[in-house]
């Protein structure tokens, strides 16, 4: 039984039986995030959960002690998020919540709450029309990101008022985008702001980049441990709807902003991690992409007063990075062959891989005293929680969690094969518990998306152990493209998205249904916003399968690219519209080769790969009289985030493999009826 009083609508669950139910799975709390307080002592950390009405999803601030049991630091309707801890031990965060020392609070938009270290009520200490989002802070400097109307800063609260009384939602645009992910931009537009922290307010409140315009739509940055330097992601609009991005560095006591890092081939960003000495500032480089030209991201550790740096650790995407308190090397995570180790990556010396086990970690936060990482240890078959891991050995010690793991249904085994250029293909496969040569499971591809990605921790919404609970044995593999095995990996894939791909693909599930423990005769392929793509792809190139599940896919992609939230990234790897490489490799012109069902799944919020994808994928299979179903979702975006969307989710997909794949009487989920 879970041990915490959570009290989701269903009451008190098994872990062992988490997955019988999705109503189960959807109630299980999840830790989001993790960071340690100044002196060691305690971890904070962001926890979902279930609301009570079971229709949302609810978070709350939980303490992890490094050496005791975790406690519940907030709760509200509203929720908390984006906690960071003062020097004092204090704890800043956001909150929708209302103040209960304000009689009329007006529109609620998240606010800076400040929860004391030595217990009692949290307050308010800050407030924005527009809300605030990320915060940092340095000694008693606060540095914050808030959403600002252009126009006079006094009167913005009443223009946001008149705009919304009067009923309008237009938005004007001059500049490209026009939208991110599952949001409008506009009409405000961020900006940094400087505080002090007083008694009872956040004081000496003061904006620090009036002139912005649209240069931190990227939204990273950090402080300098001094409270002096503000370095963020300042993004360089260019002719044609192009873009890079630079690193400025921004005087605290005088808005004064210099270029830090730029280059016309490289954009420069997060993670970001300012070192403990104020010298130096850990950064990702990620190469500027082009027809010929592939992704290729590296770890960039630059001095904060010349801006003068290098390249660190080639070969590893950063995912994450952390100073060693002494300032003598980074503690960097990065993807690395089906796991994402902890690397220590010393400034004068070649990275060494510090954890050694199978497990992916994120969220890392040192240890003063340089013992210890603290991180969110996870795998494909462990959900996230908080773990200590030695600093020198890289053992891990899992910490008590708010949130405590499920256990999954089956086993997990890695399988590998070689590609025809001799480039070697491996995956995790999630095997049902039972399947054996007397009774082989059913089969199921996962491709991941990305294309730049790869299976290598917990997944809450491309979940592989709600099918092996239903008997699917799940193939998740790393094709070309895949981060974490060198550049080359990636170089193979570049401009042959479709057909590299399939190969790759093919070969390893050749290996996975010449197992015994597998049925060769029942399998089906899936796969959401790239791995949507490949799922079209094969549609149309392959009958190897009973039944494809395409999410958020790409369908046409000379539409596509016009219509995505970030059209000049498609521009530069495929060219201009109707060019060669659209016809080569959209997988809409193989439509009269598909004959494989299809259930088509998209979210009309999805602003990455827009609904017109699916709209135009849904009406090309029904005029060509292709079996098909389409799973809509009017008010989800890329993902699917709202629990009750989630079961019909999976409802929906079980349903169709039930159908194509089992051979099972279709019956529509009641979750959609």
């Amino acid at each position: 039984m879970w041990p915490y009083p959570w009290s989701p609508p269903r009451g008190r669950f098994d872990r062992v039986s988490a997955f019988n139910d999705i109503r189960d799975y959807v109630a299980i709390p999840r830790v989001l995030s993790l960071r340690l307080s100044p002196d060691g002592s305690r971890l904070i950390s962001t926890i979902q959960s279930l609301n009570p009405d079971g229709k949302s999803f609810g978070t709350a601030l939980w303490a992890i002690p490094v050496d005791g049991e975790p406690y519940r630091l907030t709760r509200s309707t509203k929720g908390e998020s984006a906690a960071v801890f003062t020097a004092a031990g204090d704890v800043l965060f956001t909150s929708a919540r209302p103040d209960p020392t304000v009689k009329d609070a007006g529109e609620e938009v998240p606010a800076l709450w400040l929860l004391p270290r030595a217990g009692g009520e949290a307050r308010q200490v800050a407030t924005r029309p527009g809300g605030i989002g990320a915060v940092r802070t340095a000694g008693d400097v606060v540095v914050f990101a808030a959403d600002v109307l252009d126009g006079e800063e006094a009167a913005e609260e009443e223009r946001r008022k008149a705009r919304k009384e009067a009923g309008i939602s237009a938005v004007l645009h001059e500049s490209y985008p026009v939208r991110y992910w599952d949001h409008d931009l506009g009409p405000g537009r961020p900006r940094l702001f400087a505080a002090r922290l007083g008694d009872d307010r956040l004081e000496d409140v003061r904006d620090l980049t009036p002139d912005a315009g649209e240069a931190l739509r990227d939204g990273g940055f950090e402080l300098t441990p001094d409270g002096a330097t503000v370095i963020a992601s300042w993004r360089v609009y260019l002719p044609k709807g192009e873009s890079r991005t630079a690193l400025v560095a921004i005087d605290v006591a005088t808005g004064e902003r210099r270029v830090l890092l730029s280059d016309e081939a490289y954009d420069f960003g997060g993670p970001l991690a300012v070192s403990p000495d104020g010298t130096r500032i850990a950064c990702s480089r990620d190469r500027l992409t082009g027809l010929e030209v592939s992704a290729r991201s590296e770890l960039w550790i630059a001095d904060l007063a010349t801006g003068q740096g290098r390249a660190y650790a080639p070969d590893l995407f950063p995912m994450d990075v952390e100073w060693a308190p002494d300032s003598s090397a980074v503690y960097l995570a990065a993807d690395f062959r089906g796991r994402r180790p902890i690397f220590r990556v010393p400034l004068d010396g070649e990275a060494a891989r510090l954890t050694q086990d199978d497990a992916s970690h994120l969220g890392l936060n040192a240890s003063p005293d340089g013992r210890f990482v603290y991180a969110l240890r996870s795998a494909v078959n462990l959900a996230p929680a908080p773990a200590r891991i030695d600093a020198v050995t890289g053992e891990a010690v899992d910490l008590l969690s708010p949130a405590p793991r499920p256990e999954v249904p089956g086993t997990l085994t890695e399988i590998s094969a070689t590609a025809d250029d001799g480039a070697t293909i491996r995956g995790w496969l999630a095997l049902p518990e039972g399947a054996s040569a007397e009774s082989p499971a059913p089969f199921v591809l996962f491709i991941h998306g990305g294309p730049l990605g790869s299976w290598n921790d917990w997944q809450w919404r491309w979940q592989s152990w709600i099918l092996a609970q239903k008997g699917y044995a799940v193939l998740m593999p790393d094709p070309c493209m895949s981060t974490g095995y060198g550049q080359d990996m990636i170089d193979r894939g570049w401009g042959d998205w479709g057909p590299r791909t399939q190969a790759d693909l093919d070969v390893i599930v050749d290996a996975a249904l010449a197992r015994d423990d597998i049925d060769s005769g029942r399998a089906a392929a899936m796969g959401g916003s790239y791995g949507g793509y490949m799922a079209n792809w094969l549609a149309g190139h392959t009958d190897r399968y009973q039944a494809i599940v395409t999410h958020a896919s790409l369908w046409n992609l000379d539409q596509f690219a016009g219509t995505t939230d970030a059209s000049m990234y498609w521009q530069r790897e495929f060219g201009e519209p109707g060019s060669e490489r659209y016809q080569l490799l959209s997988p809409h012109h193989s439509l009269d080769k598909i004959t494989t069902p299809m259930l088509v799944i998209h979210g009309d919020k999805d602003y990455r790969v827009p609904i017109g994808e699916a709209l135009r994928l849904w009406w090309d299979l029904r005029r060509t009289e292709v079996e098909s179903k389409f799973l809509y979702f009017p008010d989800e975006n890329h993902w699917i985030l709202k629990p009750g969307n989630v079961i019909a989710w999976y409802e929906t997909v079980l349903a169709f493999l039930g159908q194509h794949v089992l051979g099972e009487e279709w019956k529509r989920p009641d979750s959609v009826a």
